[in-house]
């Protein structure tokens, strides 16, 4: 998924439970169940933290101050402006310019509120939700936000949108509105307990603005929205700007109070990451998050650094990171043995790497759910033992006898015995080192090809490659562009890529998305790997239907070490800090979120 549309698109799957225990509850409402009633917002699990009476989240200063311009960078460039289909790079900061029924709290794990949605109803078993709508809700253009907006952004996004959203909502089997402020959804006979809540977070589109356009067309018509921005200005393929509507409906709603309160917003395009940091030392945008270790150690210099004028933070979380690797497609010949993809990955010295390369910034990941309490990092228990016995003949046997870890290095770049061990996995294979090169039982060699799309990954790819290089085996990079690169993981046309499976404090539905033998040959789905297996399947509907938080913890786990055991992925590393930059023109509130990094309720200093 791009940028632009993570910015938005976001698959938290923050909205499993909740609980009834502060809510007052409607008498028998239909089919004899209860139902809470004129709700304004639904928490995780546990209670949430803001009253309905609430002015504004803790973490804003609700005098910020509207005025000024804030300026960041993207890196290649765009050609839409509808992140909501496969064709096209759309630019990004689209998300301004949208509203949603509900809005995300960052300071309590997994809380929404309503944003378009003024009340909210559901029964127990959640098989359907009503959202009661702001009647003064309008788009930019001044057309009202009815319950036919939200009846038509479902239905272009099932019908014509990425196959995701297909994927998705594939549960939603009716939507209606019941009146011109008022949308109901019913939902499938499932224990996907996520679906009531998660309709919440999508970004509710203009019936009469796409109903006279080709939503599957990649262009940059300037669309419509109800959020806090309007999108005002764009330089084909180099910048977009958004500008702060003043007369934005929810400006004095209480999740938008304090928040953003920069008149402009834009997004300046870079050709590659070397070129966008010296253009932030020079002072061309302002406030950049870093990603690159060798970066953040050596790369901030100068007098507006040592005059403070350039600000550096590194701000720790609390949020799952996820998984960050090398991810082999097993659609490939090549990938389709997990007995070679686990020698693959003694060629992967992440010791040396983290000490030459990275001046020791990170730690290595082992889990798809590190940083959190569903990562597997010690043998299954009894309740996960509960989870995994009855699939135990369509998992590895290592799931119930061993800790996974990742190969590990003495860091002094001498690895011989790792890729000994490499080499016995392939002969076991079917592969054997002839003169140098690796052969399988055909005489073909091992050859396969890396896509990336920024050359700064070049650095973490070559002593990779030059170790494979060791055990007969030729890999090579391929740098495309990234309107190539999206069509190529759209279409799995690939043998090798860096990605990363980003993971929130309460997974759902995208795993389906990312691991499900559903999603394996459908064109634009997260599964790049190509999974198709049936232990993986179980796991993962599981997790889906965990009945409360204590299951949701040990089902993840369960699939995380059916996922390690795989040896789908070359697990690399990861940070709990947030790295960011920004020159000193900023106002910061007194409280920041614990979730997020807050840029949305900073604003502009005299």
């Amino acid at each position: 998924m791009t940028k632009g549309l993570r910015h938005f698109t976001r698959v938290t799957a923050s909205l499993l439970f909740f609980s009834l225990s502060s809510w007052n509850l409607a008498d028998t409402y239909d089919n004899h169940t209860s139902v809470i009633e004129s709700i304004h917002g639904i928490a995780m699990h546990g209670d949430l933290k803001y009253p309905a009476n609430f002015t504004h989240f803790d973490y804003v200063n609700p005098d910020a101050p509207k005025r000024g311009r804030v300026v960041q960078s993207s890196i290649g460039s765009f050609d839409s402006f509808n992140p909501f289909i496969v064709r096209g790079t759309p630019a990004d900061g689209l998300g301004l310019i949208y509203d949603s029924l509900t809005s995300k709290s960052d300071d309590e794990p997994f809380s929404v509120y309503g944003l378009l949605a003024k009340r909210i109803r559901l029964p127990e078993n959640r098989r359907w939700i009503e959202f009661d709508m702001h009647p003064e809700a309008e788009f930019s253009d001044g057309v009202p936000v009815t319950a036919e907006d939200v009846v038509n952004t479902f239905r272009l996004l099932k019908e014509k949108g990425s196959p995701f959203y297909r994927a998705y909502y594939a549960d939603i089997i009716n939507i209606e509105a019941l009146d011109t402020h008022t949308v109901r959804f019913e939902f499938a006979d499932t224990e996907n307990r996520e679906l009531a809540l998660i309709v919440g977070e999508v970004p509710i589109l203009p019936k009469h603005f796409w109903e006279e356009r080709d939503f599957e067309a990649s262009n940059l018509d300037i669309p419509i929205g109800s959020g806090p921005y309007i999108l005002s200005s764009f330089d084909p393929g180099r910048s977009v700007t958004y500008r702060r509507n003043p007369n934005y409906w929810g400006k004095s709603l209480p999740v938008r109070k304090g928040r953003n309160n920069f008149d402009e917003w834009i997004f300046d395009y870079y050709r590659d990451g070397t070129v966008a940091l010296q253009a932030f030392r020079a002072g061309q945008y302002d406030f950049r998050t870093e990603h690159s270790a060798k970066n953040w150690a050596t790369g901030y210099t100068g007098s507006a650094l040592r005059e403070g004028r350039i600000i550096m933070e590194e701000i720790t979380h609390q949020n799952p990171v996820g998984m960050q690797a090398f991810v082999m497609n097993t659609r490939r010949a090549l990938f389709t043995d997990p007995q070679v993809r686990h020698a693959l990955a003694h060629a992967f010295d992440f010791e040396w790497t983290n000490r030459a390369i990275f001046f020791d910034a990170y730690k290595r990941s082992h889990s798809f759910f590190s940083n959190s309490e569903m990562a597997a990092d010690a043998l299954p228990d009894a309740a996960e033992l509960e989870i995994l016995e009855p699939i135990r003949h369509l998992l590895p046997p290592q799931v119930f006898t061993e800790v996974y870890r990742a190969p590990q290095t003495d860091g002094d770049g001498n690895i011989r015995i790792q890729l000994r061990e490499g080499l016995r996995l392939l002969h076991d294979a079917g592969w054997q080192l002839e003169q140098g090169v690796l052969r399988n039982t055909q005489g073909q060699p091992f050859r396969f090809e890396i896509l990336i799309i920024q050359r700064d990954l070049e650095r973490l790819i070559n002593p990779f490659i030059r170790n494979l290089e060791r055990m007969g085996i030729q890999a090579n990079i391929r740098v495309v562009d990234i309107s190539q690169y999206i069509n190529r993981l759209r279409e799995f046309d690939f043998d090798m890529i860096i990605t990363s499976y980003g993971q929130s404090n309460s997974p759902g539905n995208e795993q389906r998305e990312y691991w499900h033998s559903s999603s394996a040959e459908r064109p634009g789905s997260r599964n790049l790997i190509g999974i198709r297996n049936p232990g993986v399947d179980h796991l993962v509907d599981q997790l889906i239907q965990a009945p409360d938080r204590e299951q949701l913890v040990f089902r993840a786990r369960a699939l995380d070490r059916a996922l390690q055991w795989n040896h789908y992925v070359i697990p690399h590393y990861h940070t709990n800090a947030y790295r960011i930059a920004y020159w000193n023109k900023f106002g910061i509130p007194d409280i920041r979120p614990k979730h997020a990094i807050g840029f949305d309720t900073w604003w502009v200093k005299d």
